[in-house]
């Protein structure tokens, strides 16, 4: 069974920066391509930004493209997410997801399996 368990949200200012964990467990870490999505208070979940299985590839939302940073270990089975110059239009809570293809997808059908999440919020 494939468990995501994020880490590393909380309360930051407009301009600080954060470092989101998802340590994955169940599978193959390093065949998979992982992904991190956000969902915002009365929003659906949207695509952040995703990365291959072997991070050659990486997607990003023209929301956070050039701010935040996607990275994966793979000995560590532990995908990152760094972002930085956050808005308070990043505030949501962040979800780790996977599914089984080894190249990025966009399509939310892509990643069957999610985390519980993490919240960042962020002041103005």
């Amino acid at each position: 069974q494939v468990q995501l368990v994020e880490s590393g949200g909380g309360l930051v200012q407009a301009g600080d920066s954060l470092r989101l964990s998802c340590v994955a467990s169940g599978r193959a870490f390093s065949r998979y391509t992982m992904a991190w999505f956000r969902q915002a208070p009365g929003k659906d979940h949207d695509l952040v930004t995703a990365i291959d299985w072997n991070g050659a590839n990486t997607y990003y939302s023209d929301s956070v493209r050039g701010r935040f940073t996607i990275s994966r270990d793979n000995a560590k089975n532990t995908v990152y997410l760094q972002m930085n110059n956050l808005k308070p239009e990043d505030t949501a809570v962040y979800y780790c997801a996977t599914g089984w293809s080894s190249a990025v997808q966009v399509a939310t059908r892509q990643y069957p399996y999610w985390g519980q999440g993490t919240q960042v919020t962020v002041s103005s």
